[in-house]
């Protein structure tokens, strides 16, 4: 049975690595620039829409649809159970519209004001101009009417089915001069699921960013490039985030101790399970897995560095005068993970 820990995990995780996510294409952005910003984001959307597109649009019960709707009604629901504020607009068997509403999930806060409009438009040319190609049907595109980061009220576009087949440059088309309608609340599909399971939905598409772009970024900038710009950014990440998530798990106090207790939440959070030991004043934590990266090709020792600035950077802001270190790593041959945390 699901507990009121497991729960409180859940979100403080979700948050924890969606922030990531923000984080680590804002620090492309600022130090590697906005090309470099908007290739990562693709990257990330092109390998999400490989592995996940098809199987949702079988596993949602969308295949019998006609393409534009299940495509548009696969986003509001992949979205809607992921924590994105979203809407669908079915407007024909050949036209559907989606519509993304501030707050923008991957831009939270004043993220936005640093986001290149490149980096936005990315993850459409991963995701959604590929959904034709994928479904076989040539006809199939995306045509973007607004996009949040030009200070348009959403983000906002729909799916099409023309009468002809559509050139590689057409499968995504800017039309900024058309308004999408107003959803009709009767037509909007009900997701009816449980409390435990909408939370660790959320949790897992925060998460399946993460395991997804850190391979990504790795391809992109090379081992060295990539595990000094990601743990920069997770230690931010993980420095900034620390009290709300803190105050999500009911971890209080400044010891060793009790960075142990959130520690192990944290990693418990993601599907690991943790055993812990005392050695004098330090804490020993060890899990025999990593599943968020379970059967994920291209990761390398630079994805765990850069993942675990996370804790370090919890660490700092929880008390900065402990010390955290990986004392034993399964991507060197070890039987775990373990982290030592000491005064």
């Amino acid at each position: 049975m699901t507990s009121k820990q497991d729960l409180a995990g859940w979100r403080a995780s979700a948050e924890m690595h969606q922030r990531y996510m923000t984080g680590m294409l804002i620090r492309a952005a600022a130090f590697k620039g906005a090309e470099a910003s908007t290739e990562l984001n693709f990257r990330t959307f092109r390998t999400q829409h490989n592995e996940k597109f098809k199987a949702g649009i079988e596993s949602l019960g969308l295949g019998g649809l006609p393409h534009a709707v299940a495509c548009a009604q696969y986003i509001y629901l992949a979205n809607h159970v992921g924590g994105v504020k979203c809407e669908f607009i079915p407007e024909s068997d050949k036209k559907a519209w989606v519509r993304y509403l501030p707050p923008r999930w991957v831009w939270e806060g004043a993220a936005i004001c640093a986001v290149p409009n490149d980096t936005s438009i990315a993850f459409m040319r991963g995701f959604h101009a590929q959904c034709g190609v994928t479904l076989g049907n040539p006809r199939l595109g995306f045509v973007c009417t607004k996009i949040t980061t030009r200070c348009d009220p959403c983000l906002e576009g729909y799916f099409i089915e023309e009468d002809r087949p559509l050139g590689d440059e057409e499968r995504l088309r800017f039309r900024f001069d058309e308004d999408g309608p107003d959803p009709d609340p009767a037509k909007l599909p009900h997701v009816d699921w449980t409390e435990e399971r909408m939370v660790k939905a959320k949790r897992n598409y925060a998460v399946q960013y993460i395991r997804t772009m850190l391979p990504a970024a790795v391809s992109l900038f090379g081992e060295a490039e990539m595990r000094t710009l990601c743990h920069e950014a997770a230690l931010l990440i993980g420095m900034q985030t620390y009290d709300s998530t803190a105050e999500t798990l009911g971890v209080a106090g400044k010891d060793a101790a009790s960075f142990a207790d959130y520690l192990a939440a944290m990693l418990a959070a993601g599907g690991d399970p943790v055993t812990r030991e005392q050695d004098g004043e330090a804490a020993i934590l060890r899990t025999a897995s990593w599943r968020m990266m379970d059967g994920k090709e291209g990761v390398t020792p630079a994805c765990f560095d850069a993942w675990n600035g996370l804790w370090e950077g919890a660490k700092a802001a929880h008390n900065r005068r402990l010390t955290l270190d990986v004392t034993r790593r399964m991507d060197e041959g070890a039987d775990c993970f373990e982290w030592r945390i000491a005064p």
